[in-house]
């Protein structure tokens, strides 16, 4: 996950709420109710998370398929 990381880091994101970069942090996802932490960038004010697509699309359906085939 860290590639995705340092790609997405290259970007200077701002969160849309608060008007602040966006920085790395860990982030807690529960599907199933299996949690998962993971590092994403989030709002260091407001907690707002950027989900990549890549990750949103591709990681979570492998995830999601690999807990539902359990």
């Amino acid at each position: 996950m860290s590639g995705q990381m340092n790609k997405i880091e290259k970007q200077s994101w701002q969160c849309c709420k608060c008007k602040i970069p966006m920085s790395p942090g860990n982030v807690k996802i529960t599907y199933l109710g299996n949690d998962f932490t993971i590092e994403l960038l989030k709002c260091p004010q407001c907690g707002l998370t950027l989900v990549p697509e890549d990750l949103a699309v591709r990681k979570m359906l492998e995830v999601e398929q690999s807990l539902e085939d359990k």
